[in-house]
């Protein structure tokens, strides 16, 4: 997640291609205007908006939308450009009598040409300004840097950029305006939606083809939205669209809760201000002026919050109407443990695109549950953190005893998903504590062996991993993958470790870091229940080990945050119901189908 820039504050750029991501809660204009080393604009044809969207180095929105993408490659702009000023303005037709006062502020966010968050910036504080200067990029010596403005203009456009130096300003801003509204707007298609942060929508066989159209929603009554239908998005199959529809409903629920908040805080900021404002007029203290003015200020605030709370509770029901026709469609993959699908669950003959780790959601809508889907296979290792959290208050032993039953839980789901003999699981339990949840897996002789114990266990399973990996690493480097032994085992294997460090010596952590680090691509997945105040002796010699892993809780947590507005979403994870043998169903199953495949 990128830093969060206050209004003046600079940041430096560390790439020089760029997307400069805007978010408002009415459509806007957005532009770009190319300056000198005062940041004066000579000409207008230095500005990129529009009517002329594509300069040198820069390429600007071509209409005015809610959600827009300016896109900046600073290297390739003139030499003589040494300032790069990105403005919004708002259109007198927005509905909202030319202010940017009367919506939810706008929000700019800077990331680099592959989604990666750089820095993020509330424009708040907007009360009668109809044009702003949301960012400046500028060139000092051979570096660049962002800076937050937040500068308004109550005179419009125009005195915007009359103020950047630009002549006969006002012909140009009303040209601007005139070219940011064509006859028929039409919304954006899917593959441009902006989404600042590395979101990867492609399946890793997807053919270079366009993806045939998604399913289209059913009509619903009159004046009412449309049904919403599973798998409503692009893909080029049901898995592909149905993970591409949940990603959408996350990123949805994400903007939508972005503007109440925002709306929210501007409208609390607002009645401060004009509070403020009726107590230092003496004028106002006087007979009932005093309380005239503050209930009129406490009616404004009370219906611009209502407003944005009911625009709010109708996209939260439209995207509940979709959960209710997504969640039973869902594949065992993406499914919850309670999915009648799990009952008929049939091992499959291709590995699926992605796995569920379990559901997420924000307090505004907390019945509201969004599955957290990651690709497959998976890029970073996986902790489930055995520790208390703010909103934990068992004991030690119950913790860990949940961590591990989250992790048995993942590991059958893994187990499962993928075809037979094209998935493993070893287990290193050293000092035995995991025997009863773990007994779910040993009992159905899903795993490649018993448990690892001991100190000589730990350094003999790690040992052999190591050596796996170093062999698969030399064999892709040397471009030589079919030159493996005979007999090699090709099978991806998640390796669980539980009671992290107990058991572990220096030679053994040195051999887990480095699984960490390079065991996914060569086919080896960590999977650690550890409680990192146990490691607490290592000190910081470990912090490159937690920094790598992807962190979950057995109980709910807030400590997830989306790549597109960074809200801190609450993470539970996909255990099966109180009681439940489904788990169990499952890995006996994928067991019968492996000794029907030998």
């Amino acid at each position: 997640m990128g830093t969060e820039l206050l209004r003046g504050q600079n940041h430096p750029l560390p790439r020089t291609r760029l997307e400069i991501l805007i978010s408002a809660e009415v459509p806007v204009l957005a532009a770009a205007a190319l300056g000198d080393e005062r940041g004066l604009v000579h000409d207008a044809r230095r500005i990129a908006h529009a009517g002329a969207p594509v300069l040198p180095g820069i390429e600007a929105p071509r209409a005015a939308a809610t959600e827009h993408r300016v896109i900046a490659d600073l290297n390739a702009l003139p030499g003589t450009v040494h300032r790069v000023t990105v403005l919004l303005a708002m259109p007198e037709r927005a509905g909202t009598g030319g202010r940017f006062g009367a919506t939810a502020s706008p929000r700019a966010t800077v990331t680099d040409a592959d989604g990666t968050e750089i820095v993020r910036f509330t424009l708040t504080g907007l009360d009668a300004e109809s044009a702003v200067v949301a960012l400046e990029l500028y060139r000092r010596q051979d570096d660049w840097k962002v800076r937050a403005v937040g500068q308004g203009y109550a005179d419009g456009l125009a005195a915007l950029l009359a103020d950047l130096g630009l002549p006969r300003a006002r012909e140009v801003a009303e040209a601007m305006g005139e070219a940011g509204h064509p006859a028929a707007p039409q919304p954006p298609p899917p593959e441009t939606r902006p989404t600042g942060g590395p979101v990867d929508y492609s399946h890793p066989r997807r053919h270079e083809s366009p993806a045939p159209a998604a399913p289209a929603a059913t009509t619903g009554p009159a004046g009412e939205p449309p049904r919403p239908v599973a798998g409503d998005a692009a893909g080029w199959s049901m898995e592909e669209r149905l993970y591409n529809q949940v990603w959408g409903m996350f990123e949805d629920l994400a903007r939508a809760t972005a503007a109440l908040r925002s709306a929210a805080d501007f409208a609390a900021a607002r009645l401060d201000r004009e509070l403020d404002a009726a107590l230092t007029d003496p004028r106002a203290r006087i007979g009932g002026a005093a309380d005239a003015a503050r209930e009129a200020a406490r009616a404004r605030h009370d219906e611009l919050v209502g407003r944005a709370q009911a625009a709010y509770e109708c996209d939260l029901a439209q995207l509940t109407a979709e959960s209710e026709v997504v969640e039973p469609a869902l594949p065992p993959a993406y499914a919850r443990w309670d999915n009648p699908v799990w009952h008929a669950h049939r091992m499959p003959a291709d590995p699926p695109q992605a796995v569920r780790l379990g559901d997420l959601h924000l307090p505004e809508s907390a019945p509201l549950r969004i599955p957290m889907l990651v690709r497959l296979p998976l890029e970073r290792g996986l902790w489930v953190d055995s520790g208390a959290t703010p909103g934990d208050f068992g004991g030690s032993a119950e913790r860990r005893r949940r961590a591990l039953e989250v992790a048995v839980a993942l590991a059958a789901r893994l187990l499962a998903v993928h075809p037979v003999g094209e998935f493993a699981v070893q287990v290193v339990d050293p000092a035995g504590a995991g025997a009863g949840p773990l007994g779910t897996l040993t009992r159905t002789g899903t795993p490649t062996g018993p448990p690892a114990h001991g100190a000589a266990g730990v350094a003999q399973t790690l040992e052999s991993l190591t050596r796996r990996v170093d062999l698969v690493r030399m064999a892709i480097s040397g471009g030589a993958a079919e030159a493996l032994p005979d007999g090699f085992d090709s099978a991806r294997r998640l390796l669980i470790v539980n009671d992290f460090p107990h058991g572990f010596d220096d030679r053994a952590l040195t051999r887990l870091r480095f699984l960490a680090d390079e065991g996914p691509a060569a086919g080896v997945h960590l999977l650690l229940v550890a409680d990192r105040a146990d490691a607490g002796a290592y000190g910081p010699l470990l912090d490159p080990l937690w920094r790598s892993l992807m962190r979950l809780t057995p109980s709910p947590d807030d400590h997830f945050a989306d790549p597109w507005v960074g809200h801190a979403w609450t993470f539970e994870p996909a255990l099966p119901p109180h009681g439940s043998a489904v788990v169990q169903q499952v890995l006996s199953g994928v067991s019968a189908a492996r000794i029907k495949g030998k």
